[in-house]
């Protein structure tokens, strides 16, 4: 499956549009990785529990958007959009939200 945040496959042509496809995940913040990005904040450096976090969202919401765009019939998503958003109780839990539009390609 091509997934691209352009808004055509470079020398593909469209044969249809499927539709529109999207992928949603939200995952609650650990109060440990809190703690150690605070300190981080403090000291300097990478807060890489979040940035796994954030890896790990993202990836999940494209493999749920894919599998949308498969069960259409669709070869490629195209115009992907990958959204970031805290939620809940003092941003407590991470939302990540990846739509586009599902397409088949001429061969």
């Amino acid at each position: 499956m091509i997934v691209t945040t352009t808004g055509r496959v470079e020398g593909r042509e469209v044969a249809a549009v499927m539709g529109i496809v999207a992928g949603e995940t939200v995952l609650g913040v650990n109060m440990f990785r809190d703690l150690f990005a605070s300190i981080r904040d403090i000291v300097g450096g990478r807060a890489g529990g979040y940035q796994k976090a954030l890896r790990d969202a993202r990836e999940i919401a494209i493999a749920e958007m894919v599998e949308e765009a498969r069960a259409l019939g669709a070869d490629a998503v195209v115009g992907v959009d990958i959204d970031y958003e805290a939620i809940g109780a003092n941003g407590s839990m991470l939302m990540v939200s990846c739509n586009g539009t599902a397409v088949r390609l001429a061969r």
